[in-house]
């Protein structure tokens, strides 16, 4: 999946590359190389973070709850 977006973005930052000018070269890459990239990326990414949600188990602690409380009660005999 990656190697057609970066290939594509190498096509198109040829196509920029080519244009009479610099604002034209960058609305090129812009509007036929990244925002579709983006697009495609994203819709093609659905599948796979809707995949790794229903694999997560649910009871998994939060990180706030494996650490625990901070110790700031004994910060000063520690400076």
């Amino acid at each position: 999946m990656y190697i057609i977006a970066i290939a594509w973005l190498y096509v198109t930052v040829l196509m920029a590359a080519t244009e009479k000018t610099i604002v034209a070269g960058v609305f090129t890459f812009i509007f036929y190389g990244l925002l579709p990239c983006a697009i495609l990326l994203w819709v093609l990414g659905v599948k796979h973070r809707r995949f790794k949600q229903a694999t997560k188990p649910n009871n998994e602690p939060l990180l706030e709850d494996a650490v625990g409380e901070p110790d700031s009660t004994n910060a000063k005999a520690n400076e």
